[in-house]
Parts: C-alpha cells; sequence; structure tokens
C-alpha cells in the first residue's frame, strides 16, 4: 500500500485521478489536453498510478485508454475502516466512492483491475466452477460447457435465467473468459424485488457482455474485468458498478484465504 499513498500524495497525479473521474476511458493525449500538462509529465504521473494500481488501462483498437481503478482503495477501506473514527476516514472514502462511480463518467463501461495470490488455474476454477461461484458470487452459478458460442443459463438463489442471447463469447482456459450478461426476467427481477419500472428500462437496454482476462505476474496473478456494450446513461452499468467492487473482493478473499467477506445479496445489489 505504500505505492498507493506515494501515488495519491502528489496533486499532479490526484488531478489526473480527478480528469478521469470525470471521463473515464481517456488517451494519453486527452488527459494531457485536459489537464495542460506536458505529455512526458502525464505519462511519468500515468506510470506511477499504474503501478499502484490506482489506474488501470485497456486497448482499443490502436487506442490505449486509461481507467479509474477502485481496487487499491478498496483494499484500504477493508484494511482500515473498522479500526479509525469514521471521521478520521472520510477523505477515503470519498474517494472510494468516487472510483466507485462508473455511470457518473462520460465512459459506458466497467474496468477493474486486481492482483490475487493464486495460480491461473485455480483463478479458472474460482471463475467457472458452481462451487467456487456459490461462495462468492451471491449463491450464483452457470449452466454451460464454457465453448464459444454455448449458450448459458444464470442460477441465481433458486431462479432460473435462460436467454437465447445469453452465450459464451471467449473461453482461453487460464488466460481469457468472456460471455453476455444475463437478461432480467420477471421471475429474477421479483426474487431480487427490482421494480417494474426498473425492469422495464432494463429490458430496453441492449445486452451488455463481461471479459475476464487472467495474467500471471510473478507469483501473482494480475484479473482485468471489463464489462461493456451499455449505452450512455444505463440503469444496468449502475446496478453493476455498485456490485462488482465488492464481488471481487470478495473473489480475492476467498482465493487467498478460503474465507469470504460478509454476505451482501449481489442479485439485489448489481443485477447479477
Amino acid at each position: 500500500m505504500d505505492e498507493v499513498f506515494k501515488a495519491l500524495a502528489d496533486p499532479s497525479r490526484r488531478r489526473l485521478l480527478d480528469s478521469l473521474n470525470a471521463r473515464n476511458g481517456q488517451t494519453l493525449r486527452e488527459l494531457c489536453a485536459g489537464l495542460d500538462m506536458a505529455r512526458q509529465s502525464v505519462s511519468k504521473h500515468l506510470a506511477l498510478l499504474e503501478a499502484a494500481n490506482l489506474v488501470t488501462t485497456a486497448r482499443r483498437g490502436r487506442e490505449k485508454l486509461h481507467y479509474l481503478n477502485p481496487e487499491p482503495i478498496n483494499a484500504i477501506s477493508d484494511r482500515w475502516i473498522n479500526q479509525y473514527h469514521r471521521g478520521r476516514i472520510q477523505a477515503l472514502a470519498d474517494l472510494k466512492t468516487a472510483l466507485e462511480a462508473p455511470a457518473m463518467t462520460g465512459q459506458p463501461e466497467f474496468v477493474y483491475t486486481t492482483y490475487i495470490n493464486t495460480s491461473p488455474e485455480k483463478l479458472w476454477q474460482a471463475l467457472t466452477e458452481p462451487s467456487f461461484t456459490r461462495r462468492y458470487w451471491g449463491e450464483n452459478e452457470f449452466e454451460t460447457d464454457w465453448k464459444p458460442g454455448s449458450p448459458m443459463t444464470w442460477l441465481n438463489k433458486g431462479v432460473r435465467i435462460s436467454d437465447p442471447r445469453q452465450r459464451v463469447l471467449e473461453a482461453d482456459p487460464y488466460r481469457r473468459l468472456a460471455f453476455t450478461w444475463h437478461v432480467v426476467t420477471p421471475e429474477f427481477a421479483k426474487s431480487v424485488e427490482i421494480e417494474d419500472e426498473v425492469r422495464e428500462k432494463l429490458a430496453a437496454e441492449p445486452i451488455s457482455k463481461v471479459s475476464f482476462d487472467i495474467e500471471p505476474v510473478g507469483e501473482l496473478v494480475k484479473l482485468t474485468v471489463v464489462h461493456d456494450g451499455f449505452e450512455p446513461g444505463s440503469t444496468m452499468l449502475e446496478m453493476v458498478g455498485t456490485g462488482w467492487p465488492h464481488l471481487l473482493s470478495d473473489l480475492k478473499t476467498l482465493m487467498e484465504t478460503g474465507e469470504t467477506l460478509p454476505e451482501i445479496d449481489w442479485a439485489a445489489a448489481s443485477a447479477g
């Protein structure tokens, strides 16, 4: 965590985070123009922010896009939230809230990177096998053969969610997994108490997709999650943006300790 505090200590780097919070998914050129900083200076600051995992990147064609990453702020919060008076951590709480608000940004997607002390093989199991997903994903599990193009049925606390649009998009074991998100059926909406008005909004949106990139880094595994395919102002994006940070923290805790975080109804929190 030393790298995180060092990165946050510099006002120029905080300005970069503020810029990404205002509009996520910017190129280096856009960041330079928006902050009136030299390209070399922005590159150096971004390198430190990436090293601290406060910023993560994703390629779109030839462009390299930069995103806020809430994972290290979550780690700080999880470590000290119960040990200090609330007033002393208000700054961290505010920053955590800002980093976990993808719906407030101009980029219609959610990007999150975390480092887990596990192996690619075990992480793949945790993403695909019901015995794992039931533990950290609100009792959620998948029925599929995990072959590209194969259908997926989601089972969440006894509710079956089936739709021909639910498909495995990519499955490269221990490296990359991608699939379309589930639809919000009337049965699922009822089980997690989603109001009819909200469900109608969700039904009108295009189905989104999520990808998991797995990369070994020394003794750790770098996991990057990208959830995209949303329209601007998406209700689903707002929902999953609330649920993903804790779900992935729960996954990390499970892989590293064998335990999970205090239970939260993730179906209701993230519509997932």
